[in-house]
């Protein structure tokens, strides 16, 4: 049965002592008995949908990312629909058309996949420039104009993107106005030894999915994203955050406003999950790469080889005591 999302005064043990919101933990209970030695990335998921944002999955085919969308799908009960994206695909086969009704002698708007709860967009990088762009309004809006006509989308709405490496045949790197709307980027990448010898033994894993109870109901997800939305963000990380975020844009573009709240909203979610109604330093830490790495573009001057390694020497260069 899903569980309604509780107060954030019974996260704490008998002694006072932080422990993790249930929620949380009925979440990677139920999850990690599908998609083993992922705890890390499930969590970060799960953040990424508690602060409201648009999650990409970036990593080579068979890795487990359409067995995480659905996991998400069925803990969260939510309706999906799966876009495979495609170099003819038009925008669309993804918001939907108006289309000549014989009977009634007038167009009628058909909705498209998008008008659901959950769409997973699956590769999305092997769309079109002009395809990828039916996302954009959709994600930051939570509506689609179509023919002058604008259509709201249901709530809650998550966008899970997939992506395969740049070079994978086929592939068209997503814009920078694309990255930026994906709240949290993640990669799931090889089980150690040990659980992929698990994976061999053990039955299929993804034909458990459907016998999973959902931890929560869309309505607990969305009282789940306005508990999040309520923790508090005090002065001291509030400057924290700013002074990381000057950090890296003197060494990249890439990190606009947008980039800044989402980096704010996925702590609030750590948070929660830790039973706090406040953010800690520690809470953007572990949140950081997830959230600012995919919008890099390092500039040649920085002598940093990747995003991830330009972030790690921000968090540990900027003071965090305050």
């Amino acid at each position: 049965m899903a569980i309604r999302v509780p107060s954030i005064v019974s996260h704490l043990t008998a002694d006072g002592a932080p422990k993790t919101h249930p929620g949380l933990d009925a979440f990677l209970s139920r999850a990690s008995a599908v998609l083993i030695d992922k705890d890390q990335q499930l969590r970060l998921a799960w953040c990424c949908i508690a602060a409201g944002g648009h999650l990409l999955i970036e990593d080579a085919p068979g890795m487990g990312k359409t067995t995480m969308v659905k996991l998400i799908a069925k803990l969260c009960d939510l309706p999906w629909k799966r876009i495979q994206c495609t170099s003819d695909m038009l925008p669309a086969d993804i918001t939907g058309g108006n289309i000549f009704d014989e009977v009634a002698r007038a167009f009628v708007f058909m909705k498209g996949p998008l008008f659901t709860n959950l769409v997973m967009a699956d590769e999305l990088n092997r769309a079109s420039a002009k395809s990828q762009s039916a996302f954009l309004q959709a994600m930051e809006e939570n509506s689609v104009t179509v023919d002058g006509e604008t259509y709201q989308l249901a709530s809650p709405f998550i966008v899970i993107a997939t992506q395969n490496s740049l070079d994978s045949a086929g592939t068209n790197a997503l814009p920078e106005s694309q990255l930026d709307r994906f709240m949290m980027s993640i990669s799931l990448g090889l089980p150690g030894r040990s659980s992929e010898k698990r994976l061999l033994m053990e039955p299929p894993r993804k034909d458990s999915i459907d016998g999973l109870t959902p931890v929560l109901s869309r309505e607990g997800l969305l009282d789940l994203q306005d508990a999040v939305s309520g923790v508090h963000t005090g002065d001291r990380v509030a400057e924290y955050i700013l002074d990381l975020v000057s950090w890296i844009r003197e060494r990249a573009h890439g990190l606009s406003p947008r980039a800044v709240l989402a980096l704010t909203a996925c702590s609030r979610a750590w948070a929660y999950g830790e039973g706090r109604d406040f953010i800690m330093p520690s809470d953007v830490k572990v949140v950081a790469k997830a959230v600012l790495c995919h919008r890099l573009t390092l500039l040649g001057s920085a002598g940093f080889h990747s995003p991830g390694e330009l972030v790690d020497a921000a968090l540990k260069n900027i003071n965090s005591d305050g």
